[in-house]
């Protein structure tokens, strides 16, 4: 199998666990958690991991002073700040408007890249963005999207999750290049714990953990271990081979995925429409990522 393919596939598989993410995340928040509490779970759980699978296969130091500074930057727009933000954002919301307005990520991308990275913006790339961002806005507008005032606080966070984001797959890259990519994961998660805690403490004191429900506790951890733990390691791992630009392309993917588990497990129809609208996805993806 060839690197390319194994790079596609990887992302393929991230937008499958991030589709799914918009339903599973939902159905625990705020009835059973508060937003911030379950990042705390979230970012905790997910830092005890990286730290143990480090220990145990990687042991590569942190060489600079400067780095750990540049860490925890990105610790910032890509755990705390990120996360806190689409998690309040995902309890105000539906999933509809918060899937529409996420798929600006690659957007935020191309512009980040352009300025911080210094990437060059093709025509074709430019064009994979706004097709890929059609599709995605056709399909996920199909049914209406609904901007009322109770929700426009929701959208807000969601659009800054966004931001935040696409800036973080930019300025990580280029520690990328330096360290593993268990190495800087563990030390983003790290700091990014540090900044989640006072936040989330006591939303986290006030979950009543032995009364969940059996699903929950499933949410919980599909959460943990697919959102947190390996989508940001596999989008680590991806960002040595390709640029900002394609991994972020791949939020695309996410309402296509999400559209085909509703149609399998809830039972929801799929037209002509809703696959027209995912080829465009694809089309798109596959024009920011050709060179």
């Amino acid at each position: 199998m060839s690197q390319k393919i194994k790079v596609h596939g990887v992302l393929l598989l991230v937008g499958l666990i991030y589709g799914a993410t918009y339903v599973i995340a939902k159905a625990a928040m705020p009835e059973y958690i508060l937003p911030f509490g379950f990042i705390l779970v979230r970012v905790f759980s997910a830092t005890v991991l990286f730290w143990i699978i480090h220990a145990l296969f990687i042991k590569e130091k942190i060489r600079q002073l400067r780095d750990y500074r540049r860490l925890f930057v990105c610790s910032i727009f890509g755990i705390s700040a990120n996360m806190l933000a689409f998690f309040k954002g995902l309890s105000l919301t539906n999933t509809i408007n918060a899937s529409l307005i996420m798929t600006l990520v690659p957007v935020v991308v191309l512009v980040a890249s352009y300025f911080i990275l210094k990437e060059k913006i093709t025509k074709i790339r430019l064009a994979g963005v706004l097709i890929g961002a059609l599709g995605a806005i056709l399909l996920i507008a199909q049914d209406g999207v609904s901007f009322g005032n109770s929700q426009f606080l929701g959208d807000m966070f969601i659009f800054l999750n966004a931001s935040l984001y696409g800036t973080y797959l930019v300025i990580v890259r280029p520690l990328m290049k330096e360290y593993q990519t268990l190495t800087v994961v563990k030390w983003v998660f790290t700091f990014g714990l540090i900044v989640v805690l006072p936040f989330g403490f006591t939303e986290f004191q006030q979950v009543q953990w032995h009364s969940l429900p059996t699903e929950i506790w499933w949410s919980i951890g599909y959460v943990v271990i697919g959102t947190t733990f390996l989508t940001y390691f596999l989008n680590a791992w991806a960002l040595n081979h390709v640029s900002p630009s394609v991994v972020g392309a791949y939020v695309y993917l996410q309402p296509v995925f999400a559209t085909f588990i509703a149609v399998t497990f809830v039972n929801e129809t799929l037209d002509w429409q809703k696959g027209a609208y995912s080829l465009l996805i694809f089309l798109g993806v596959y024009l920011v990522g050709k060179k």
